[in-house]
């Protein structure tokens, strides 16, 4: 492990030691500053302009509250791989051996206007990226409560909003990473979005603007502007049974990045290199056309993304690139996953009692096959499809391990080659 590695888990095990028992408690203040009086947030609701229960990690100030968070994951794998597989990573020049590599670790900060009117909330993030090796600006920005176009406006730098897992947190998602189908949309944009959810028509959407000119010259930024769309519909929303059913449609219209883009993704494994890869193309547009389903019924859920990458040129050939992928949950423990319809995305998993505490915390079991397509006429970057068994242990609020097992099947340079994935995780989580 590199002296940055070391540093960022050290760190992270020593706020989780402090805060793990603050994460199992939830405190109302009976009265606040001023004689404002804490209530708790509905989980589903559009907006809400009363101020919330405090976190232990959190404190009210004279004009704001004043929230402090923190974030790790630490990934190991190992693999074992078949003799076509090895022959494609020759030709790859890649050389697969056991690794530990920390994914992330952020700080966050976030809070709530005291005086204001309506909904007015503040966030801040650093994060170190253990891919890149920077310290880089996350999700940063204001949200303001909306109730006459019931939601909220975000301004600032944030997730797009193209697909639900997407625009979860990445430290709540169902799976140990985003299907591979994603990876050509950026991870972060600095724009300017409207989310929200009608509560009789149970219609919810996401809308954005977004470009390059505070972001260039960023990692993520990959793309000069976009316009982006994620509407949907809830057939089902109740709560009292834990019961939620929503189908919603993405679609994205945007520029590549000096009219050049290269669509390359990993194996759904963080500490394995790129093993398709377009190279770099001409195009000067792109559209990005997606679907997504999703049911929960009390601790089962089960959900779907499938979509298209469209690029254009008008001098050379336009190219399609195809993913998709299906997910199964199901908690062994008296849990379920939350669904909170001010993002239209599911929230973090409620851990009734902690290891810390004498429990067994929240145990989930999940299954995730999924598929990316990167040949297309000339271009033959190679498909990889990927099933996925693993084990979600949430020790605590604060604390989950996951133990993971992958099979892979890498289509390219006229083979087909094999991988066992081997896998764990540690994530910690204060927010």
């Amino acid at each position: 492990m590199n002296r940055s590695g070391r540093l960022a888990l050290l760190v992270a095990g020593t706020l989780s030691v402090a805060l793990v028992n603050a994460q199992d408690t939830t405190r109302v203040m009976p009265n606040g500053t001023d004689g404002l009086v804490f209530k708790a947030r509905p989980a589903d609701s559009t907006f809400e302009n009363t101020p919330k229960a405090l976190a232990p990690n959190e404190f009210a100030g004279t004009y704001s509250t004043f929230r402090i968070g923190a974030g790790f994951i630490g990934d190991f794998t190992s693999y074992s791989e078949s003799s076509t597989f090895k022959k494609q990573m020759d030709s790859l020049n890649i050389d697969l051996r056991p690794t530990y590599k920390t994914r992330d670790f952020r700080i966050l900060a976030s809070g709530r206007f005291l005086k204001s009117k309506r909904y007015l909330a503040w966030k801040f993030a650093y994060m170190y990226d253990g891919d890149k090796g920077v310290w880089m600006v996350r999700e940063s920005g204001l949200t303001i409560g909306v109730p006459e176009l019931f939601g909220h406006i975000f301004v600032g730098r944030t997730k797009e909003g193209y697909s639900m897992i997407k625009v979860m947190n990445g430290h709540s998602g169902l799976t140990n990473e985003r299907q591979m189908a994603l990876d050509p949309i950026p991870i972060l944009a600095d724009g300017i979005k409207w989310f929200g959810y009608h509560q009789k028509t149970r219609i919810f959407w996401n809308l954005g603007y977004f470009n390059d000119l505070t972001s260039k010259g960023q990692g993520f930024s990959t793309f000069e502007w976009q316009y982006v769309g994620r509407v949907g519909w809830m057939p089902i929303n109740n709560p009292k049974r834990k019961e939620f059913f929503h189908i919603a449609a993405n679609l994205r219209y945007a520029k590549p990045f000096e009219g050049k883009f290269t669509v390359k993704s990993r194996p759904e494994s963080n500490p394995t290199p790129q093993l398709i890869n377009t190279g770099e193309f001409a195009t000067n547009r792109s559209s990005h056309t997606g679907i997504e389903a999703y049911y929960t019924n009390n601790r089962f859920t089960i959900g779907t993304e499938i979509m298209a990458h469209h690029f254009y040129d008008e001098k050379q050939e336009n190219y399609r690139f195809n993913g998709g992928d299906v997910v199964l949950s199901y908690f062994f423990t008296r849990t379920s996953r939350p669904y909170n319809t001010t993002g239209s995305i599911y929230g973090f998993v409620p851990v009734n009692k902690s290891v810390f505490k004498g429990g067994w915390g929240e145990i989930e079991g999940v299954l995730h096959l999924s598929s990316f397509d990167l040949n297309d006429r000339s271009i033959q970057g190679g498909k990889f499809t990927r099933i996925t068994p693993m084990i979600n242990w949430y020790l605590s609020k604060a604390l989950r391990c996951e133990f993971i097992y992958g099979y892979g099947i890498l289509d390219r340079f006229r083979m087909k080659g094999h991988v066992h994935f081997f896998e764990t995780r540690l994530q910690i989580t204060v927010m």
